[in-house]
């Protein structure tokens, strides 16, 4: 990046890091200094610890600086991670030296209960008047996979580093950040940006919203969230809807119930308010809201790789017959119209597919426990462009005798209808095989018809809460 579009640019792309609190004993600041290293930094990166004048850390001296006043170059983000009594005293001595960006690693602040809201207060008055923007306090900071930004203190053995790709993820809890990198690392979908901003004494939800908006390596915008400030609902709402108009967002909303409200306070200090507000609230500003991590990953898969849906009429082939009836139960149940074809297209499907007598061509299409791949094919490639048909939900048993793998080829080729495709399995040794390759070609896959359909429903409540803004827009005009 040779320019700088926003102050938030210097998080996720610095020229110069401090590590405040550096150290090379195992532990969390050792951790946090050697991730930059691990994760491939390229910038230069300086530690600050006044109880070291060097040290080796990963094979590697360095200098190390008493005070982030003494390095000898211009700081473009400050990761401090001391006791949090002296954050604010170090916080200061950033202001000094003209910090453009710092984040606060460091607990023990509102979360804690008044004297720690008294320390945060403290902390975001140092920030305002030095200029400088904030991650933080209590948090884990940020992951850029592109940049090699890294401040997360988990280390690369226990938490596996995402490849770069087109999702980013907001989290106010750095556990579930960690968490969530990991496990899109075992699932090869590449998260750009990970972000956990905790207490978030100054950047939030919404100015990260509004910045990631104009990212273009950034398809989809993943967020947990806690709670919204008093004061700051609208300014959210505001950010939700204006990037819902660009890119989708999903939200997978904690504190929904009693305890769960009151556990969000003791957590971050935020306030989780009312669940059926917030849910209203989020889906009339376009975002897409989930029930957990699991429909989120399936809904991020979907979103990633398919075209939206223009309607909810869903074609079924499956070549189970129990296998069709679940999924034209879980359709139903998820609002889709699973229509009957006209007796032209089944006609044309038997011709194409040469198909036995045996062979259903209503809708859902069962090609029976015989099938080839052929048959699959004529099914798909015959009803899918058709004007009857809007998207396709392909199911696979793949332990049937005769079924062969250039299925994956028949299915990845019907991309070329541009309507959406998902293909719901049942898992196996030779199953896993086949559908990883149908989701390393941009295909996404699913262990149930439920979680394949329920991913195609939140797509379409997306693409329906678009036709509606841009018809606003016309209508207005």
């Amino acid at each position: 990046m040779s320019e700088y579009r926003s102050q938030l640019d210097y998080f996720f792309n610095p020229r110069t890091i401090a590590v405040i609190g550096a150290s090379p004993k195992h532990g969390i600041n050792r951790a946090i200094f050697s991730n930059f290293l691990k994760s491939g930094y390229k910038g230069k990166l300086y530690p600050v610890n006044p109880k070291y004048d060097e040290f080796e850390i990963d094979g590697r001296k360095f200098k190390v600086y008493k005070s982030v006043k003494d390095i000898p170059d211009e700081i473009d983000l400050a990761v401090i991670s001391v006791r949090a009594p002296l954050v604010p005293a170090v916080a200061e001595e950033c202001g000094q030296k003209g910090v453009k960006t710092v984040i606060v690693i460091s607990g023990g602040f509102k979360e804690i209960g008044p004297q720690g809201a008294e320390r945060e207060k403290k902390l975001k008055e140092i920030a305002k008047k030095y200029g400088f923007r904030l991650i933080g306090p209590n948090c884990v900071g940020v992951l850029d996979t592109r940049t090699g930004v890294d401040t997360f203190f988990l280390p690369h053995e226990r938490m596996a580093r995402p490849k770069p790709g087109g999702v980013a993820f907001i989290s106010q809890s750095g556990a579930f950040a960690g968490a969530i990198s990991d496990a899109a690392a075992m699932e090869n979908i590449g998260l750009e940006k990970v972000i956990s901003y905790g207490n978030k004494a100054d950047v939030d939800d919404a100015d990260l919203l509004e910045y990631l908006k104009d990212d273009d390596n950034i398809k989809v915008i993943a967020i947990y969230l806690e709670g919204i400030e008093p004061g700051e609902g609208p300014r959210f709402m505001k950010a939700l809807r204006e990037t819902s108009l660009v890119k989708p967002v999903i939200i997978v909303k904690a504190g929904k119930s009693k305890r769960g409200t009151a556990a969000v306070a003791s957590h971050t200090g935020s306030l989780a308010g009312s669940y059926e507000i917030y849910r209203a609230a989020i889906r009339q500003a376009g975002g897409i809201e989930v029930r957990d991590f699991q429909e989120m990953f399936d809904t991020i898969k979907l979103l990633l790789t398919q075209p939206l849906p223009k309607g909810n009429r869903v074609l079924i082939v499956t070549n189970g017959g129990g296998f069709g009836v679940m999924s034209t139960d879980a359709a139903e149940f998820e609002g889709f119209e699973v229509p009957e074809l006209s007796e032209e297209l089944q006609a044309k499907m038997r011709e194409v597919g040469k198909y036995p007598e045996i062979v259903i061509t209503h809708n859902p299409v069962d090609v029976i426990g015989d099938t080839d791949a052929w048959r699959y094919k004529a099914a798909i490639d015959t009803a899918l462009p058709s004007d009857e048909i809007d998207a396709a939900l392909v199911n696979l048993l793949m332990q049937v005798p005769n079924l062969g793998e250039e299925v994956v080829d028949y299915i990845v080729e019907a991309k070329r209808f541009n309507k959406p495709i998902v293909v719901a399995y049942i898992p196996g040794v030779f199953a896993n095989k086949v559908v990883k390759r149908l989701d390393e070609q941009g295909v996404p896959t699913y262990p149930t018809p439920e979680r394949a359909l329920r991913a195609l429903r939140n797509a379409l409540d997306y693409a329906n809460w678009l036709s509606r803004m841009r018809s606003k827009v016309t209508t207005n005009v």
